[in-house]
């Protein structure tokens, strides 16, 4: 059974930057896109950004010249670099790997979450 690792949230101040990655416990094959999604108290869970398989970045309105995702050596890892942090930023983010077999489809696995907190 395969595990997403997420790291890197934490406390930030308003305008601050901060670096969130996400790993498989294990090897994983046909990985077509990893991204990240976050939900704050209160509200729906929302689309932040993903990476396809061919490195094509998506990102929310909300995120756009302010996030970067990126791929790391293994194919099916990423990390969301987020800069100009706002207190609106503030929310647990999910990382999220979408995976293709002919034998089983389309699947998809979810991490635990780990928390942003912008707040001066």
């Amino acid at each position: 059974q395969v595990q997403l690792v997420e790291s890197g949230g934490g406390l930030v101040q308003p305008g601050g930057s901060l670096t969130l990655s996400c790993a498989p416990s294990e090897e994983m094959t046909g990985v077509l896109n990893v991204g990240w999604f976050r939900q704050a108290p209160g509200k729906e869970r929302d689309f932040v950004a993903r990476i396809s398989s061919g490195g094509k970045t998506t990102y929310a309105d909300s995120v756009t010249g302010r996030f970067v995702i990126s791929r790391g050596t293994a194919e099916n890892t990423a990390t969301l670099q987020m800069n100009s942090l706002k207190p609106e930023d503030t929310a647990v983010y999910f990382c999220q790997i979408q995976q293709w077999s002919w034998t089983r489809g389309g699947t998809e696995h979810w991490g635990q979450g780990t928390q942003v907190t912008v707040s001066s």
